[in-house]
């Protein structure tokens, strides 16, 4: 994963903006290559580890401190010229964050979003489509303590722009995160997107009902029939709103994931067998992936559910259609956030039996 900075001039001019997980691995990975960057802690806490220490990265390298050319500072800057601004911040500021930084591009630069849900359709009427592009993580993070940053699982990225053009600064932004993990250019970033949404809207909030890391959630049968019935719906919509879904990683087709009529009335059949096991194949490789959601509960921030299976909810609504579990999951977080429920196993199985029938 090696991608050497030849020069000066080779160098883009960077802002990262957030720097827990995703961000501080983006962060960490990128000054390690020689890039120079500015990075946007967003806390103080972060500011001081960091100076302290540098950033504390833990992958399949081995646990090791990084400095490199890194300006800290806890707020967008008031000035710059930047090729890319890296956003890394939640979903719930994305649209204000973004505005504020697309004034700090460099001509021809863009904002890159790394949320999961449909985040650039949400900035591009802001910043206008053509200084947006996407960026679908296919790998995990958490940051355990501030500077401290732990890639849970391997992956890259597929990015692309809601129009579909594959411009130079696509391929200029892909060559510069091969340093993170593989990276692909889709001209169906709405597929991917959609994709990605339809398994977050299962893994990211089921994982913050049940309180557990994925690997110990899908062991439980009822967990993976849940997680079946979620994306089964989001898929729905997004085959209403007439979305090409893409597979995630080029593996994982979610139109074939999605329960059939027949899969949904019946118990046991060879198809969902094989599901369930594709499920448990997940569950293995992302072992230890803990939502980020119910991270940002913890620590007392919005959860971004409604960016998620809220989203699937509201584009239901709107073509007459309903989607009955993600309703149910939506307004779960949403009494989780409020101290209304418990973070548990518990409380999942009681969503489970009160979404039967």
């Amino acid at each position: 994963m090696s991608v050497q900075v030849d020069n000066e001039a080779n160098r883009p001019s960077l802002l990262v903006v957030g720097c827990g997980g995703i961000g501080g691995v983006l962060a960490a990975t990128l000054a390690e290559q020689g890039h120079r960057l500015t990075v946007v802690t967003r806390r103080p806490a972060i500011t001081e580890a960091i100076r302290l220490r540098g950033f504390e990265l833990r992958d399949e390298l081995g646990p090791r401190q990084i400095r490199g050319e890194v300006e800290l500072v806890e707020s967008l800057p008031e000035r710059g010229s930047f090729d890319f601004v890296l956003l890394a911040v939640p979903p719930t500021a994305l649209a204000e964050v973004g505005a504020a930084a697309s004034g700090l591009l460099a001509e021809g630069g863009a904002l890159v979003c790394f949320q999961n849900g449909l985040s650039e359709e949400r900035l591009a009427p802001i910043v206008g489509a053509e200084r947006v592009i996407g960026a679908v993580v296919a790998w995990g993070a958490s940051s355990p303590e501030p500077g401290v940053y732990e890639r849970t699982s391997a992956g890259g990225f597929t990015l692309g722009r809601v129009d579909g053009v594959a411009c130079e600064s696509l391929r200029r932004l892909a060559r510069l995160l091969e340093a993170v993990g593989p990276t692909e250019i889709s001209q169906n970033l709405t597929g991917a997107r959609w994709s990605k949404l339809a398994l977050n809207c299962a893994v990211s909030s089921l994982g913050t009902i049940g309180g557990d890391t994925l690997g110990a959630l899908l062991r439980h049968r009822f967990v993976r029939r849940l997680a079946l019935e979620v994306m089964t719906e989001a898929v729905e919509v997004a085959n209403a709103e007439g979305v090409k879904l893409e597979k995630v990683g080029g593996t994982l087709d979610l139109q074939w994931i999605a329960l059939t009529d027949a899969e949904r009335h019946g118990t046991n059949s060879p198809t969902t067998l094989a599901k369930h096991a594709l499920l448990l194949a997940v569950g293995a490789r992302y072992r230890r992936l803990r939502s980020s959601m119910l991270a940002a509960i913890e620590r007392g921030r919005e959860p971004g559910v409604d960016f998620l299976n809220g989203e699937v909810v509201a584009r239901a609504r709107r073509r007459g259609m309903r989607a009955p579990v993600n309703e149910k999951v939506l307004a779960t977080v949403h009494a989780i956030a409020k101290r209304q429920e418990r973070s548990d196993l518990a409380t999942l199985r009681r969503l489970y039996d009160e979404t039967r029938g």
